[in-house]
């Protein structure tokens, strides 16, 4: 998408040269894969430690003073774990290298602790199934937090100090089940390694993708208003100049030469009037928008935006046998219709509607998540380009039903070569 693209789509959606986020987080966005994320990494993980320690504790055949220790301790896995696999899927950390984001010793000391007493009462019964399920996780959670290279380190010994405990706790009973104590749990470690930083991977990846996005929206936009400060200053620079030093001239032969000073000062009033309207070329040139344009703008920011956008255009409204004023007052509806979506929406899914019908266009924009309570300048502009519309004998009508929002537009075709209506943007 090109500067002008982002630009023509409107300045609304950019708040002081940031690109509003909230829009790209919603539904089925950023935030979705957040929560998805969440349930298969803290949420199972959480479950899964309660499900294998939980069997264990209601055991009956379990002494007291094994099951006491255990329950104590799943308490403290389970709500430390959660807090810890839960810090890298914070919002403002969804970009961030997670070894960046360290947590608080203390949640670690704590951790450290009960997977200790989770590991060890467990495999002094003998529970080979059972014993690792605790170190396994810990051990992915802290892998979450280092660098690559370290990280890669430290699953290589885990699961390599994996095959100990329960291979010597196996050769000292000589219960024969030597190979199940040495591989099972090795195994184990590199399952629910493997388990929990692969999603948050995919989310870090989520999170860089979305911040790159809205880093280039934001370029875009930027690079665009120092093109447009450049033509401006190309076009007022020498205009200027020239008045500076005419007038000059004028004040220096006002008493020696009164029509040399004169005709100096018309030559002024003359160079004034070309920058102007020169200026108002170029504010014309910025800000005049065509339907063609604008329907293109609107599918490739609407899509940013993490919305479905269906666009259906009937062959004869393309066709070019359309006034330019009309091409023109449908456009602004377009971009009007696009800036409310993004404001004033939770929007999924959006369609967009052109066709021709007799002597009239019409052009129809519509979105299934239209906010319950707008905001007070909410269709401000639609009432304002209601009255530009009938004004050129044409309508414009909005209405909401629930969640659905629609807008729809009319004009007649008029001849493709006619005047286009003067604008009233000029420069100020």
């Amino acid at each position: 998408m090109s500067p002008r693209d982002i630009c023509h789509a409107g300045a609304q959606p950019y708040d002081n040269e940031r690109v509003r986020d909230g829009e790209s987080e919603r539904g089925a966005g950023l935030t979705g894969f957040r929560r998805f994320t969440w349930w298969t990494v803290p949420g199972t993980t959480v479950c899964l430690l309660v499900l294998f320690y939980g069997e264990w504790v209601l055991d009956p055949d379990v002494p007291a003073w094994a099951r006491v220790p255990v329950a104590g301790a799943l308490v403290v896995d389970t709500v430390v774990g959660a807090i810890l696999l839960g810090r890298p899927l914070s919002p403002s950390r969804a970009a961030d290298v997670p070894h960046r984001a360290r947590p608080p010793r203390y949640l670690l000391v704590a951790l450290v602790a009960a997977t200790v007493v989770l590991a060890t009462l467990p495999l002094a019964r003998h529970a080979y199934e059972l014993w690792a399920v605790a170190p396994a996780v810990t051990t992915a959670i802290f892998a979450t937090f280092l660098r690559p290279r370290h990280r890669r380190s430290l699953l290589a010994g885990a699961v390599l100090l994996a095959t100990l405990p329960g291979a010597a706790v196996s050769l000292a009973a000589g219960d024969g089940e030597l190979p199940y104590a040495a591989l099972f749990p090795a195994g184990l470690v590199a399952f629910t390694a493997w388990t929990v930083l692969g999603p948050l991977w995919a989310w870090n990846i989520a999170g860089r993708l979305d911040r790159a996005r809205r880093l280039e929206a934001e370029l875009a936009v930027r690079d665009e208003r120092l093109r447009f400060a450049a033509d401006l200053h190309d076009i007022q620079g020498h205009h200027l100049q020239v008045i500076a030093l005419k007038s000059e001239l004028a004040a220096r032969l006002v008493e020696r030469d009164p029509a040399r000073a004169a005709a100096e000062m018309r030559e002024v009033r003359q160079l004034s009037a070309d920058a102007l309207r020169d200026t108002r070329a170029v504010v014309r040139g910025y800000r005049r928008t065509t339907l063609d344009d604008e329907i293109a703008n609107a599918g490739k920011v609407l899509a940013a935006a993490g919305i479905d956008t269906r666009t259906s255009l009937e062959p004869a409204a393309s066709a070019g046998d359309m006034a330019d004023t009309t091409r023109h007052l449908l456009g602004l509806v377009m971009r009007e219709a696009t800036t409310n979506v993004l404001r004033h929406s939770h929007a999924r899914y959006a369609e967009i509607d052109h066709l021709v019908t007799g002597d009239r266009a019409r052009l129809r924009v519509a979105n299934d998540g239209a906010d319950e309570r707008p905001g007070a300048g909410d269709g401000t502009g639609l009432t304002a380009l209601a009255e530009r519309l009938r004004s050129a004998g044409g309508e414009l009508t909005w209405h909401r039903d629930g969640g659905r929002f629609e807008v729809t537009a009319t004009l007649p075709l008029g001849r493709a070569d006619a005047t286009p209506e003067p604008l009233k943007e000029v420069a100020r």
